[in-house]
């Protein structure tokens, strides 16, 4: 295969006056775009962290508003304990498991509570066990089957009062309510009150001394409600029969409640050391990185590339590709550009036009010159060294025709 057969003798380069010029975009203001884009994500987190706080802050204030005795909130029940201090009962709110023991252990007392998932069947009987009046202001089945054995929880009574309709003193004289959630006496010996659709709003039963009493405390006992029909009534007459009143709010940390291992339990302890120690490699690795870019620079190239290297170098590559055709496109582009220039033409010249003007110099038929330098196309390197042959020949009979030498038309065309 024959290489490109271009004279050049080196290809240009940059020269050393464009060394070491920088881009109009100068330090400085590369840095303070870095360090606003640092301060607009520094800010981003911290948004994001403030918004999380205030929405996990929101949840928990609603759980805790509902039904909590020291909340002045719609859903809170602080009213009514302040009404109940008026009356000369001594109410201690508690927070800790082991606090409302220690308190029902101290005098007889009422506790008043709503059933809780956080605390297990064991340690919610117990606490049942040690007061003297039990009454549950968020029935659900499990306390209901802890406090009557044999009743449950059923459904929501319809959005009107209803009469107490039964002998329970605390009932008759509160008068007419409207109930919440229902509880079905079932099979227990418990009182039911005021009934509505399929169950009853209130369950009590009496056991020497003491008083057991079940109903629906978001429904009547909350501070928007406490006003309202006999509510308030009914409310007192449960919670104030004793002198003491412990109001047990639980708490995660009360739980009793076994888990399975999470995922922190079951790690080994050197994976979290490990993958802090990562991440902060990540983060030195990434600034480092950062403050190594800077304003481009223009740098100085290699002087020269030798023309002989360069056609060597695409010679291998078209070996290499097998592509006789564009080898042969290359050899012609340089043989037009070379008899364009020594035949004078403009550099609008037509590659028709190139062949035609050196067909007259070189004394040939035009279409043996145009077949040369535009038809012809090699289906392999035989015939692309063939053609490569004919455009250095048609070159020397051109260049003999400019010098005015006698018989300027090419041997090979001769033969």
């Amino acid at each position: 295969m024959m290489p490109d057969t271009r004279t050049v003798d080196h290809v240009p380069v940059p020269g050393p006056a464009a060394t070491d010029q920088r881009l109009p975009d100068d330090g400085r203001g590369m840095r303070r775009r870095r360090v606003l884009g640092w301060t607009v994500i520094a800010a981003f987190l911290i948004l994001v962290g403030i918004a999380a706080a205030l929405l996990s802050g929101i949840g928990a204030w609603n759980e805790r508003d509902r039904l909590d005795p020291e909340s002045v909130g719609p859903g809170g029940t602080a009213a009514l304990v302040e009404i109940l201090r008026e009356r000369g009962v001594d109410v201690t709110v508690t927070r800790d498991r082991d606090e409302t023991m220690r308190a029902l252990a101290e005098a007889p007392a009422t506790l008043v509570m709503a059933d809780s998932a956080i605390l297990g069947d064991d340690a919610l009987q117990a606490i049942f066990d040690a007061a003297t009046d039990v009454v549950l202001i968020d029935p659900r089945t499990r306390g209901v089957e802890m406090l009557f054995p044999g009743a449950t929880a059923s459904g929501f009574a319809p959005a009107e009062t209803v009469d107490p309709e039964c002998e329970t003193d605390a009932a008759v004289r509160a008068g007419s309510v409207m109930p919440g959630r229902l509880v079905e006496p079932g099979t227990s010996d418990a009182v039911a009150c005021y009934p509505s659709g399929d169950g009853f709003g209130l369950l009590t039963s009496s056991s020497g001394e003491g008083l057991t009493a079940a109903f629906d405390g978001r429904d009547l006992i909350t501070n928007e409600n406490l006003a309202a029909d006999g509510n308030a009534a009914l409310a007192l007459n449960l919670m104030g029969r004793l002198p003491n009143l412990v109001w047990y709010v639980p708490s995660l940390t009360d739980s009793d409640i076994a888990t399975e291992p999470t995922l922190g339990e079951l790690t080994p302890g050197w994976v979290t050391p490990a993958i802090v120690l990562l991440g902060a490699s990540a983060v030195a690795a990434a600034l480092w990185r950062g403050r190594r870019f800077g304003p481009l620079v223009l740098e100085r190239l290699p002087v020269t590339a030798r023309a002989s290297e360069t056609m060597e170098g695409r010679g291998r590559l078209y070996e290499s590709g097998r592509d006789a055709l564009y080898a042969a496109d290359s050899l012609r582009l340089g043989t037009l550009e070379r008899l364009r220039r020594a035949l004078a033409l403009p550099p609008a010249a037509s590659a028709t036009d190139i062949a035609d003007a050196s067909a007259r110099l070189a004394a040939l038929p035009h279409q043996d010159a145009r077949r040369l330098l535009i038809e012809d196309e090699p289906r392999d390197e035989r015939e692309l060294i063939a053609l490569s042959d004919g455009l250095r020949a048609l070159e020397a009979a051109v260049a003999r025709g400019i010098r005015g030498e006698g018989d300027a038309q090419p041997e090979q065309t001769k033969r």
